[in-house]
């Protein structure tokens, strides 16, 4: 049994990876300090044994015992880590200086829940690990993209100079129960739209693509990272291959929930990149992991989460008056 850290652990990624480690008998600390975190995502978990909550930001020092860190701190979605910029670099910067001095003096390996977002608007694809990005210091999305970037420098440096036991997982789009209804992400602004009858918001012409990788699926390559023995060199994509635009999304969604949503479309942001997919040869190779969730089913069970959540606010449309596509 260990005792494991899981900075930003009432996150969305953080609360799924919190349960899977006390699933496997591990001891968790989890550490959030509820900017985008919600209590109600750890809600069950409060009463489960070897699981303890503090409230922390990381970009303080933080004072603890335990084996393993996972440090999944920052926020992660364009409303949210634009709010205030200057935060959402410090925490990436800062949060990845005292996280890696804790693990440094506990001699403790570390995982850094980096993201696909270091490699821009990519001219390739699918996106390598060796691929060194096409980022706009000077845009709306730099704070994130850059203090992710930082981060991750930072790691191989700590590794170089200390021998540190790192791993740095390059997360692509990742969906499932516990989003926030609000965080402005692709899935779970179509979903509340659609849920709701509201019309359905594309940006551009809905010809650019993502690739969605099911919460389970990803958290389970971050566990397998994070276990692999011997010393990782450089990160590791973390995603799911099968690409999809972002009207096939909507169009999928609204048929799904059986919605009277309409699309519409406004002007692209500046910086959306066009193509966005990973290349996982090496999480295959070294970790021995790819996602197993099909897209429909995924989305099925996101639906059925903010159908629910939504109906504590009294939404307009309950799942059970529309017909569900399967």
């Amino acid at each position: 049994m260990k005792r494991i850290l899981v900075t930003g652990g009432a996150g969305f990624i953080g609360s799924h990876l919190c349960r899977k480690l006390l699933q496997g008998g591990d001891e968790v600390l989890c550490v959030d300090n509820y900017f985008t975190g919600n209590r109600g995502n750890i809600a069950q978990l409060l009463s489960v044994t070897g699981f303890e909550v503090v409230r922390h930001d990381i970009t303080f020092p933080l004072y603890v015992e335990v084996d393993e860190i996972y440090n999944l701190a920052c926020p992660a979605s364009p409303v949210h880590y634009q709010h205030d910029p200057v935060q959402t670099t410090k925490t990436s910067v800062i949060g990845a200086i005292n996280m890696l001095g804790l693990a440094k003096r506990l001699h403790a390996r570390i995982l850094q829940s980096s993201t696909s977002e270091v490699y821009g608007d990519p001219e390739i694809h699918p996106q390598r690990e060796d691929y060194r990005g096409l980022v706009n210091i000077n845009g709306p999305r730099a704070c994130y993209d850059e203090g992710k970037r930082c981060a991750e420098t930072l790691f191989y440096d700590y590794q170089r100079q200390h021998g540190l036991q790192i791993r740095v997982a390059r997360i692509f789009n990742t969906y499932g129960p516990h989003m926030h209804p609000q965080d402005g992400r692709v899935v779970s602004n179509f979903i509340v739209q659609a849920l709701r009858n509201e019309p359905i918001t594309i940006y551009g012409n809905g010809s650019q693509t993502r690739s969605f990788c099911y919460v389970d699926d990803l958290v389970e390559g971050l566990v397998r990272l994070m276990n692999v023995e011997g010393e990782v060199a450089g990160p590791v994509n973390l995603g799911n291959p099968n690409e999809i635009t972002i009207l096939q999304l909507a169009e999928t969604i609204i048929a799904l929930t059986g919605s009277r949503s309409e699309i519409v479309r406004r002007p692209l942001p500046q910086d959306d990149p066009r193509q966005r997919c990973p290349d996982i040869d090496r999480a295959t190779q070294l970790i021995h992991w790819q996602p197993r969730v099909e897209l429909k089913e995924g989305l099925s069970r996101t639906i059925a989460y903010f159908d629910a959540l939504l109906g504590t606010s009294a939404a307009p449309v309950r799942l059970a008056e529309r017909r569900v596509v399967a």
